[in-house]
């Protein structure tokens, strides 16, 4: 895997998920309740504390859960809730190694079905349905993995440039009209639960 991400906005976190799965998954699973932006640098920002050029779910795994804790508080802290999101970094990182021995682009390769590849990413841990359809978008549209299937598996963030998640930011522009599709939709959510109360 060697791609150019632009989810970060930042060339070296970008550069960093563009070339490591584990990377690439950790930022999807910290792109919940902070701007896109500050999720995906997240990755990078723990590979400098852990003075390492990549994350290793193994070295992660092994972490003192407190220690970890801490690392991700640090200011400026990796996430909104660091102390959560590093207990959840490390279940993922304890799970791949469990199950893929620490390889996190072993939850992809050789898969044959979209549907597989859906259920494989809705195992990890801090993946639910949706989180996992749009990684699996991620991975079809800009990471080349493409099983059979897969944009049927991934539902309507599957469908050519639909500019609904991360998986069609390829730069400011696209970011934009990402943050648009977002807005949009929170505002009909208000809009529904509003009429549902009246």
């Amino acid at each position: 895997m060697d791609v150019t991400l632009h989810l970060a906005q930042d060339p070296e976190a970008d550069a960093l998920l563009g070339r490591s799965p584990l990377a690439a998954l950790v930022g999807m699973l910290l792109d919940q309740q902070v701007p896109m932006e500050w999720a995906f640098k997240g990755p990078r920002t723990i590979a400098d504390r852990l003075g390492a050029d990549d994350l290793d779910a193994h070295e992660i795994a092994a972490q003192d859960p407190d220690a970890f804790a801490a690392l991700l508080a640090e200011k400026p802290a990796v996430h909104r809730y660091p102390g959560s999101m590093a207990k959840r970094v490390q279940q993922l990182c304890q799970y791949l190694v469990e199950h893929y021995e620490g390889d996190a682009s072993a939850v992809w390769e050789g898969v044959d079905t979209g549907g597989e590849l859906l259920a494989r990413l809705e195992e990890l841990p801090g993946f639910g349905k949706q989180k996992a359809q749009i990684f699996l978008a991620l991975l079809g549209k800009q990471l080349g993995v493409q099983p059979k299937g897969w944009r049927e598996a991934a539902g309507a963030y599957g469908e050519p440039r639909s500019f609904r998640s991360v998986a069609d930011i390829t730069g400011p522009e696209s970011l934009a009209k990402v943050r648009a599709h977002k807005q949009e939709m929170k505002a009909a959510a208000k809009a529904s639960k509003q009429a549902s109360a009246d």
